[in-house]
């Protein structure tokens, strides 16, 4: 982090209130028919995302996971923003070399005059107009999956087979609403009362998984799915930013065995752990959340190389592919500092 004033002069935090997510979102969709006016075209659209984000993560996972990187280009934001917009001051210029804007603003007021809500990523942007189309992050890498099929590399994992799909769903909607939103509901709390509910609930699910993963090696069937996707976003953010940022410190991720070892061998799988940019995320939620934590004193820990240890998971079965194959190494340009991570480079 540069020795810098960076205000968000934002607030996240609603006194004697439980946090809400706003959860309406452009659901403007890119499909193979175009119904929506947006045909899956390669070349024509920038997923916009930010390698803080968890919701982002998901999309930059998937993404790498079936091979769009050449018919889907990535931009990415910087870990901090303001109150108005993530901006692209990772850049030269601090401007998107593609879209040619300094805030992801931009392209949401170039579709949507004034548009009211948050400007989040990830979000998708039709390069030709310069305009958002979706930042519908859960239809988002669904889409991905099932639309975008005919640029998918050779190998590419089956994320959410059909025969599946309802349990996926299922499991789905519980990670999302007591552990990916739960964390925030922990940390963004108003009031005891809205905590201490936030914090049961996280912890209920966090056994429940643990339950369910100790005999099995992924959350559904026996290979990644969406499922896996969307729980390791969170997982991987646990011990450095929620366990202390936001309390949910009744023990640390790599104190729960099952999970930590389930979230070792995702992170070591290829696709998964090449994401994470550990830096980025402490500077993210330790400097933009003024509230919860007003010095902005990003912590130096935890330290990364238990990431690495032997997980043992493989003893479950379970075929992280399928059918398919692991991605190749990510682009050079996309790939995380070595000092963010404690992969070896590729």
């Amino acid at each position: 982090m540069t020795e810098q004033a960076h205000s968000t002069q934002g607030s996240y935090v609603t006194a004697g209130e439980e946090f809400s997510r706003d959860t309406t979102y452009i659901t403007t969709r890119i499909t193979a028919d175009g119904r929506d006016g947006f045909p899956v075209e390669a070349g024509r659209y920038r997923l916009v995302a930010a390698r803080a984000c968890p919701w982002a993560n998901r999309v930059v996972i998937v993404r790498r996971l079936l091979g769009l990187e050449d018919a889907l280009s990535l931009g990415l934001c910087g870990p901090v923003h303001d109150a108005r917009s993530w901006t692209f001051d990772l850049d030269p210029g601090a401007r998107d070399p593609v879209l040619g804007i300094e805030r992801l603003q931009e392209a949401y007021f170039r579709r949507f005059p004034g548009y009211p809500r948050g400007i989040t990523v990830p979000a998708i942007v039709d390069v030709p107009s310069g305009a958002v189309v979706t930042n519908d992050y859960a239809q988002m890498t669904l889409d991905l999956e099932l639309e975008w099929t005919a640029f998918h590399r050779e190998g590419a994992p089956e994320l959410y087979p059909e025969a599946l799909r309802d349990e996926i769903d299922a499991v789905n909607a519980r990670v999302f609403r007591d552990v990916n939103n739960g964390v925030y509901r922990c940390g963004f709390a108003g009031s005891q009362r809205a905590y201490d509910r936030a914090y049961a609930r996280l912890f209920d699910a966090l056994d429940w998984l643990s339950e369910r993963l100790a005999e099995q090696r992924y959350l559904v069937g026996d290979t990644i799915t969406e499922a896996d996707v969307r729980l390791f976003t969170t997982l991987a953010r646990f011990d450095a930013v929620y366990h202390g940022h936001f309390k949910c410190n009744r023990e640390k991720l790599s104190e729960m065995p099952v999970l930590w070892a389930y979230a070792r061998d995702l992170f070591t799988t290829p696709g998964f752990g090449d994401t994470i940019d550990v830096a980025q995320i402490k500077e993210h939620y330790y400097v933009v959340h003024e509230d919860i934590n007003p010095t902005q004193i990003v912590p130096a820990g935890p330290d990364l190389a238990s990431w690495l240890l032997p997980h043992f998971r493989e003893e479950l079965g379970g075929r992280p592919f399928g059918d398919g194959t692991p991605p190749p190494p990510p682009p050079e340009s996309e790939r995380v500092p070595p000092d963010h991570s404690p992969l070896p480079p590729p």
